[in-house]
């Protein structure tokens, strides 16, 4: 994955749950593991995570925030 941000990001998530930083590690880990994710970015004071790629299949990245221990609501925000 990138470090670097992209133009646009592609999806983007409320993660109510988050908290600390193993949150975000845990959510980025398995985020970054979808087929087409390059960059995913966790904002813990808004509980945003955000996600730039292409042909990213949505369902499969809540599945994976879900498997993180998480719940995820898609947002339109920060988009």
């Amino acid at each position: 994955m990138s470090s670097t941000p992209p133009d646009r990001w592609t999806l983007t998530y409320l993660v109510p749950g988050m908290s600390c930083e193993h949150c975000e590690a845990a959510v980025i880990e398995e985020v970054g593991k979808v087929a087409g994710v390059a960059a995913v970015d966790v904002d813990l004071d808004t509980k945003l995570v955000r996600i730039a790629g292409s042909d990213v299949d949505s369902a499969a990245v809540a599945a994976a925030i879900d498997e993180a221990g998480y719940d995820a609501l898609p947002s339109e925000a920060a988009r």
